[in-house]
């Protein structure tokens, strides 16, 4: 084996690699998720529970759908604008505490396809990006710093 790295060194730095990787990649992942989405749920309150009058204007006026090549107005905008403005306070704040992450992550990645369908040109510049996220997150869970965890513990399945 003169000359050539051992099968051990690498197996070790490997392993080493893959431990940091899983200790730190959920919470920097629930924090890429949950900034976006919370930083869009403060703006949407006047204060709270009024709607901001630029939120009741984009869903009554600027947001539509665009689906199979038509576009055509919210359902209940007022009502839709209501349920993403609580959406947006509350699932990002849940990611942020890795409490219920994998349920949050999916509530954010449904919240992604519709946006989708409101804003298509968004596709490579976000909401790629934040689908990739919240199946990640689906896949991963909250990982070993969270909420989640400690909830394990404390209520072993």
């Amino acid at each position: 084996m003169k000359g050539r790295a051992k099968p051990g060194w690498i197996g070790a730095m490997i392993a080493a690699v893959a431990g940091f990787g899983r200790l730190a990649a959920p919470p920097v992942l629930r924090i890429a998720l949950a900034l976006p989405f919370l930083r869009s749920g403060l703006t949407r309150w006047d204060p709270f529970p009024t709607l901001s009058i630029g939120t009741q204007f984009l869903f009554e006026s600027q947001f539509k759908l665009h689906v199979f090549g038509r576009v055509l107005d919210l359902p209940a905008p007022l009502l839709l604008a209501y349920l993403t403005a609580i959406a947006e306070i509350v699932l990002p704040a849940l990611l942020l505490l890795g409490l219920g992450t994998r349920i949050a992550a999916l509530g954010l990645l449904i919240m992604t396809a519709v946006i989708q369908f409101v804003a298509p040109e968004g596709w490579a510049n976000f909401h790629l990006y934040w689908a990739a996220i919240a199946l990640g997150l689906m896949a991963l869970g909250a990982g070993p710093l969270s909420l989640d965890r400690l909830t394990a513990w404390v209520f072993p399945r």
